[in-house]
């Protein structure tokens, strides 16, 4: 699977647990956020996150990004699947997430 259909594939499940779960949607809903996900040895891409949803994934750096997330592939997939956890990944920094503090911990909901 490449990048872009992981991240896609990753956008899809986000937004369809805001479907099934209410909760979530509602603690979302008043935020307006640019993530930028820098692949290091794959390119940078950039979500959109708007009333409880992920929309407008593309390719490409955002042009003002209020969350950066910064890996590398093999990391990227780890996370995804779940083989590697987000606070391991930060603490053998494999990972890197440059933004407030509220927006940091935003990164876990969008796993």
């Amino acid at each position: 699977m490449t990048v872009e259909e992981t991240l896609a594939g990753l956008v899809e499940r986000f937004n369809r647990h805001a479907e099934r779960t209410p909760a979530s949607a509602e603690e979302l809903a008043g935020l307006a956020r640019t993530i930028e996900i820098r692949l290091t040895d794959a390119g940078t891409y950039a979500v959109d996150l708007a009333g409880g949803r992920l929309a407008n994934l593309r390719s490409g750096p955002a042009p003002q990004a209020d969350v950066t997330i910064t890996t590398d592939v093999a990391t990227f997939h780890g996370l995804v699947r779940k083989e590697i956890g987000p606070m391991k990944a930060l603490v053998t920094r494999k990972l890197a997430i440059d933004g407030r503090l509220e927006d940091k911990l935003l990164f876990r909901k969008l796993l």
